[in-house]
């Protein structure tokens, strides 16, 4: 007992000896990650903020010799930003609601009432996940032309929201699985029927798994191009991704620093929702993902 009582020291240093090297290689490894993903934006901001002169004519990597807010203010002026930004939001606020209500709809159908041959709707839904989106451009121009539905929020919001939902339906499904069964008993027991457990006990459970399910689904749709740029005709529905073409000018001259700029304004306000709402985003995607 004595040698033991003094070997442990010693182990409990060769232990620490050998951890340390691992947290100065684990942390340096995530100092890199952050260094890489951080300084591209940090570069696009910087360069969003100098004259054009400087960024053509020096180190296009170089700090900026004068700051600038012209590229700014042409870059709303020359490529109608604002209409841009103003479309975007309609095609992302329009999919998300269609995602989030029948995607929810759909994982409480499968999970929670249950049917039979749900397991085999589960498994088309999540079979889904791997059609690509490029199969359905033409199918889908056809018929939006036959029933007028070309050169309209529709027709983005439509395929957006349906090409979202096979992933939705397994987050919200994973997570439902996740509620206690006592609890749907009680409140059947109590009278409470399907809608009502629905709206009374799994909506407000799921707030973490919308968050994460809508802002997910944001990014992909705030900057998708293949379908603006498929069913869009007119300059009055491009959205932003279509919108930074304006900034190409002719023989394909580009106005690099107010693309810059316009790239800035728009991936600002995904940044912010996503710094705020992080918790939730972390939360969500662990209670939906881990199951199943």
């Amino acid at each position: 007992m004595t040698a033991l009582t003094y070997a442990a020291p010693h182990v409990v240093a060769t232990r620490r000896r050998r951890i340390a090297p691992f947290k100065v290689l684990s942390r340096a490894l995530i100092i890199l990650i952050v260094a890489v993903q951080v300084y591209p934006l940090l570069w696009l901001f910087m360069t969003s903020l100098r004259t054009e002169t400087d960024y053509t004519e020096g180190n296009p990597f170089a700090l900026p010799s004068a700051l600038t807010l012209e590229n700014y203010a042409r870059a709303f002026r020359v490529g109608n930003l604002g209409r841009n930004i103003v479309n975007s939001l309609v095609v992302t606020l329009g999919a998300n609601v269609l995602i989030v209500a029948l995607g929810m709809m759909a994982a409480y159908a499968i999970t929670v009432l249950g049917f039979r041959f749900s397991g085999v709707v589960r498994a088309l839904f999540l079979l889904g996940i791997v059609v690509p989106v490029q199969i359905a451009l033409v199918p889908l121009f056809i018929d939006y032309a036959s029933v007028n539905l070309l050169d309209t929020y529709q027709s983005m919001i439509i395929p957006l929201a349906a090409f979202a939902l096979p992933m939705s339906v397994y987050l919200f499904g994973s997570f439902f699985g996740y509620v206690p069964r006592e609890a749907y008993e009680a409140a059947s027991l109590d009278g409470a029927g399907p809608y009502r457990i629905f709206f009374g006990i799994t909506l407000p459970l799921s707030i973490n798994t919308i968050v994460t399910v809508v802002l997910v689904n944001s990014i992909f749709i705030w900057n998708d191009f293949i379908f603006a740029n498929t069913f869009v005709l007119s300059d009055g529905l491009k959205t932003i991704p279509l919108g930074l073409q304006n900034y190409i000018g002719a023989m394909g001259k580009v106005d690099w620093t107010a693309t810059f700029a316009a790239v800035c304004v728009t991936i600002t306000p995904l940044l912010l929702v996503f710094l705020v709402l992080n918790r939730a985003v972390i939360q969500g995607i662990e209670s939906g993902a881990t199951k199943g």
